[in-house]
């Protein structure tokens, strides 16, 4: 399998043993979090080669993330250890159902400091895919500047991008700040994986057909937008368009991680030389897979798990 980056800020997370406020409740367990970590989560244990860029603190919740990312067979070469400043973490609600609430401790954290002169050392020989997300552009004019820069790197190394869009508005100062940067990032990408919502919050637009176009006409060659729920994605390139349906899932656990997923089994479907519906309906998978189970990747498959569920499923 080949290389795949990509980059994030991973944080601790610390999830409520019991059902209740945060504020009220008095135990936790510590799991490690992130959008992006989540993702190479999938790619690793769908064997591909898969690195991490990123920069924690020098504490605790640092030297879990980077012991998590061996444990799971994921590179830390390019995650930074920083004195100065902490590592992020996040609290998280237990619920016996749908979205937990949850608490962000991020401001001034070790990854808000992250630079391009970070990724001098990355070796782009063998990469296939860097995969980015909107995260990251909400959290520091350095993280922007860092995240430009390493698309751009990538590009001049011949390698694609994708663009998971996964809207944080809490992390940025207002609406239009966070469309107009997040829109202006996605169109640098080669693959992008908006929700639906996001895209219409995004674009202005009235629906995905006309999202998917708009993102055509800007040079993006992949566009998957995630329709929601049971309603499925639609895929398009200039060449083809699809309605992909989702998989049915009888007990929905917990949602955090089903859009990581999904962009974990597209990608690497399209890596794999998938076509273009194949690769939707892996995502849909995967996604499918992570919703039944607590946690943000837990659910997350190998190859042969994943196999084992698209037979049984059809």
């Amino acid at each position: 399998m080949g290389k795949v980056l990509t980059i994030g800020e991973a944080m601790g997370l610390l999830v409520a043993e019991s059902e209740g406020p945060l504020d009220q409740v008095k135990h936790f367990e510590r799991h490690v979090c992130g959008a992006e970590l989540n993702y190479i989560v999938g790619m690793a244990r769908l064997g591909f080669d898969a690195y991490y860029v990123s920069r924690v603190g020098n504490d605790p919740f640092g030297t879990c993330i980077c012991n998590f990312l061996r444990e799971n067979h994921i590179h830390d070469t390019y995650v930074q250890v920083d004195d100065a400043y902490m590592t992020g973490f996040q609290m998280k609600e237990k619920v016996s159902c749908g979205d937990p609430k949850v608490a962000n401790i991020r401001r001034n954290t070790a990854f808000t400091h992250l630079t391009a002169a970070d990724f001098a050392g990355i070796d782009w020989q063998g990469v296939q895919l860097l995969h980015v997300t909107g995260i990251p552009l909400a959290l520091s004019d350095n993280c922007r500047q860092a995240i430009a820069f390493l698309m751009e790197e990538a590009h001049q190394n011949g390698v694609p991008v994708s663009f998971d869009t996964n809207l944080r508005p809490m992390l940025w100062p207002d609406e239009q700040t966070m469309c107009d940067t997040v829109c202006k990032f996605s169109l640098k990408a080669d693959i992008v994986l908006p929700g639906l919502s996001e895209a219409l919050r995004i674009t202005g637009l009235a629906d995905e057909k006309s999202i998917g176009q708009f993102y055509l006409d800007h040079g993006v060659k992949t566009v998957a937008i995630k329709l929601g729920g049971s309603d499925g994605v639609y895929v398009c390139t200039a060449e083809e368009t699809h309605y992909v349906p989702s998989y049915h899932v009888d007990h929905i656990v917990d949602t955090v991680g089903a859009g990581d997923g999904f962009a974990a089994g597209f990608t690497s479907g399209l890596l794999d030389g998938l076509s273009l519906y194949d690769a939707a309906r892996r995502g849909a998978a995967i996604g499918a897979l992570q919703i039944q189970v607590a946690g943000d990747n837990e659910g997350l498959p190998t190859r042969s798990q994943l196999q084992e569920f698209q037979e049984r499923a059809k």
